[in-house]
């Protein structure tokens, strides 16, 4: 509202301007950051449950669940352990030389068949031949001499009795008759030392006709050579090692497996258990042994301790070679034509269940005759249906069912799958070894 303005009559004013002046701008309190930042993260925790919840119930009852199921059966469960060997034949024996010469001759080779006693190579014998005559000769000079000492024992004799008769009459000395006794006593030793020089020579010559003959080289078994380390004109040296000129095998229809098993394995294996293997030239016969031998002795190898488990074989058909490699399958149980199902279905709970199975499992525990309760669940009208049982051999794919209300035909749960927002989902419970 404006103000009038007075003026005087009596002197005249020029009227002032009418001004408007602003107000100022009251004061603004200053924004806090700090409380806009807490504000956006409580909006994305809440975000964040709330998607999580979304998520779990989705999850849990929303979609389309699918079970894999398979039915239990009737068969056989077998626990194994398995193990590399290699076949060789049940007896090799070396052959060498126990004298030493240059190889003259080579009879045998590869694959023959050996009788007993055969010559199969043969060293030079003419060294040794000249020894055994020397010996000869020096055994022939020990009779000779012996007989020469048989003549002069009796010579002896003759003089001695001839001096007692001279003595008794007192026509020679008493030291002729001493000198004629003691000539004969020498005559009687000299015999027996020449006996024992006969002896002594033919001894020497019988070790050295035994050098001579082993000049041949001969086999001492009937079997057949799958070594030979000899060549015609090859130099052997038998002063400090014997060395191998041949290996033969006794029987090649007879093999063995030697495996090496981990210590951790060789607690369940026993003479007489069934073995199974495979070799790398026949990849689809399987070839069945027994174990005829667990090994008492470990071997070391960086740290690895192994023991060697013998397993014996037929090869009546001599498909098998010395020295090829066996991947073997020692059975150490068996259980035939028993209700099975496969190990994965106890290891399944259904979702959200995972969980508190995989605790109940820690704490189950197998009992002295070798069973431990379990829970299988079986698939009835659509729907999992929880059945406990009673587990007994497992073999990594089935596992024997001692005693439960199954039978065989029923559908046991594998694993399950939720199909939602093109997700699957596989739920089960971890494994445990019992």
């Amino acid at each position: 509202m404006t103000k009038p303005v007075e003026t005087d009559p009596a002197r005249p004013e020029t009227p002032k301007p009418f001004v408007l002046v602003p107000k100022a701008p009251r004061p603004q309190p200053a924004k806090s950051h700090s409380g806009r930042s807490w504000a956006i993260v409580g909006v994305l925790v809440l975000l964040l449950i709330a998607a999580a919840g979304a998520t779990w119930w989705y999850a849990g009852s929303g979609g389309t669940v699918r079970y894999t199921a398979a039915a239990a059966s009737r068969g056989n469960v077998t626990r194994t352990v398995t193990a590399t060997g290699t076949v060789n034949p049940v007896l090799t024996i070396i052959v060498g030389t126990y004298v030493s010469g240059v190889v003259q001759d080579v009879t045998c080779d590869y694959n023959t068949e050996v009788k007993k006693g055969q010559i199969c190579a043969k060293i030079d014998p003419r060294p040794y031949q000249s020894v055994v005559n020397q010996n000869k000769a020096n055994l022939d000079q020990a009779k000779a001499q012996l007989d020469k000492d048989k003549a002069n024992l009796a010579y002896a004799e003759l003089v001695y009795q001839r001096n007692a008769k001279l003595a008794a009459t007192n026509a020679i000395s008493k030291d002729a008759l001493d000198n004629a006794r003691s000539a004969l006593d020498q005559a009687k030793a000299q015999i027996g030392v020449d006996q024992a020089t006969i002896e002594q020579r033919r001894a020497q010559l019988e070790a050295a006709e035994v050098n001579l003959g082993y000049t041949d080289i001969v086999s001492p078994v009937d079997g057949t050579v799958v070594s030979r380390n000899v060549t015609i004109g090859q130099t052997v040296a038998a002063s400090f090692q014997t060395p191998t000129l041949f290996l033969i095998a006794t029987d090649l229809t007879k093999m063995q497996v030697d495996t090496n098993v981990s210590e951790s394995d060789i607690g369940g294996i026993k003479d007489g258990d069934k073995a199974l293997f495979t070799v790398d030239a026949f990849p689809n016969r399987t070839f069945e042994g027994k174990v005829t031998q667990v090994r008492q002795s470990p071997q070391n190898v960086q740290n690895v301790v192994t023991y060697d488990v013998v397993v014996s074989v037929d090869n009546n058909d001599l498909v098998l070679k010395p020295g090829m490699t066996a991947a073997n399958r020692i059975v150490i149980a068996e259980r035939d034509n028993v209700l099975r199902v496969p190990s994965q279905a106890l290891r399944y709970s259904p979702a959200g269940l995972a969980g508190a199975s995989s605790r109940r499992g820690v704490t189950t525990r197998t009992s002295a005759n070798g069973t431990r309760p379990g829970q299988v669940y079986v698939l009835r009208d659509g729907k999992p249906v929880a059945v406990p049982v009673t587990a007994g051999l497992d073999d990594d794919s089935f596992t024997e069912i001692v005693k439960g209300d199954l039978k065989p035909g029923d559908k046991v749960i594998i694993t399950e799958q939720r199909n939602g927002s093109g997700n699957n989902r596989t739920t089960s419970a971890p494994r445990l070894r019992l």
